[in-house]
Formats: structure tokens, C-alpha cells, sequence
């Protein structure tokens, strides 16, 4: 079954180049993980970026059975953008299969969360101490072991929410400033 495709330009015109590159690009990814149906690919150009090096983004997410993968890139050039962020993707989907169709014995993937659903909110960003962003997302239970790698796949470097199923609760993964991990476990009072 080939991977559904869907690309977005933020504050850019996606010409038919562009997009023609890009899904010829994405639409190999099936070979490497035959189990994909849906990528999702967000190209935008930033011209507040520090440098011109990173004006052009390009952001991949992937979705599968039991699996969500992301990558960004940042270069000077938008297909020079493509290309490395699909370099990055082949990279974790390579580490992806080497964690799961090896050595894991029913197969079963990890627990993936479903991409987040932005709300618009109407309050000023000026004001201090208000929420200007919330984000809504589907939890599916995985051990901490699971929350873990899922977190370093998704590419998510300070923390990650999940719903530790061992225990039934929702648990908040985070690094420390000493580069380990700790787990916050809440208990309602």
C-alpha cells in the first residue's frame, strides 16, 4: 500500500518542482518500512532565522501502525532542506527497525502518540502568565522503557508525556540538567 502524502508550505508557495521532488523523495520510504500509510511534510521558510543557513525547514512526520516518527532540518536551500531531513528520517527508521524486527518476540511496536491538534487561542501573547498554545493528543499505554525510546524517536529532548499502562496513570518523562531521565508518577490527593 503506498504512503498517503500530504505537503504543507508555511509562508512559502509549494511550486510543482517542489512538490514533485518532495513525494518523489517521501514515496521511497515504503521500502525501508513497508508498514508506513501516512507522511506528512511541513515546508516553510523563516526569514527571522539567526542565520541564512537556516532560513528553509523541512519537517517530516511519519505515521504507522504503533508508530510515529519525526525529523527537521534547517538549511540554506529548500531541496537542500528535503534532502537532509529525508537522510535523518531513513536514519531513525533504520534505528526503528533495529529495535523492533529484531529480538522482539510477537513483534509488537511501541505505543505511538497521535499528532498533536492545535487550538487556537484568543488571548494576546503580550500578557504575561497566560497560556497561548494548548495542544491535544490521543495517549496510548507503553511501559517506561517504551515512553523512553518513544521520546528519543519523536525527537521530544525535555520531556514527554505518556499513559504508563503497568501502572494505569499518567506519567511525565523528563531530562534532567545531569543528562539523565526521571519519571514523575502523580497521585491525586
Amino acid at each position: 500500500m503506498p504512503v498517503q502524502i500530504s505537503i504543507q508550505g508555511r509562508d512559502l508557495s509549494v511550486t510543482p518542482k517542489l512538490r514533485e521532488y518532495v513525494e518523489k523523495k517521501v514515496s521511497k520510504l515504503d521500502h525501508y518500512l513497508p508498514s508506513l500509510t501516512e507522511a506528512r511534510i511541513d515546508l516553510a521558510e523563516v526569514a527571522s532565522a539567526r542565520s541564512a543557513m537556516d532560513r528553509h525547514v523541512a519537517q517530516i512526520t511519519v505515521h504507522g501502525p504503533g508508530l510515529v516518527l519525526r525529523a527537521e532540518e534547517r538549511k540554506d536551500d529548500l531541496f537542500t532542506a528535503v534532502d537532509a531531513v529525508m537522510e535523518k528520517m531513513h536514519r531513525q527508521i533504520e534505528r526503528y527497525k533495529g529495535k523492533h524486527m529484531r529480538g522482539r518476540g510477537n513483534g509488537a511496536g511501541v505505543g505511538a502518540v497521535a499528532p498533536a491538534e492545535e487550538e487556537a487561542g484568543e488571548t494576546p501573547a503580550d500578557e504575561p502568565d497566560t497560556i497561548v498554545r494548548r495542544k491535544r493528543f490521543t495517549l496510548t499505554p507503553m511501559n517506561e522503557v517504551e515512553a523512553l525510546e518513544q521520546m528519543r524517536l519523536l525527537g521530544h529532548d525535555e520531556f514527554f508525556v505518556f499513559y504508563n499502562g503497568e501502572t494505569s496513570r499518567i506519567n511525565v518523562l523528563y531530562r534532567r540538567r545531569d543528562g539523565h531521565f526521571g519519571l514523575i508518577d502523580p497521585e491525586v490527593g
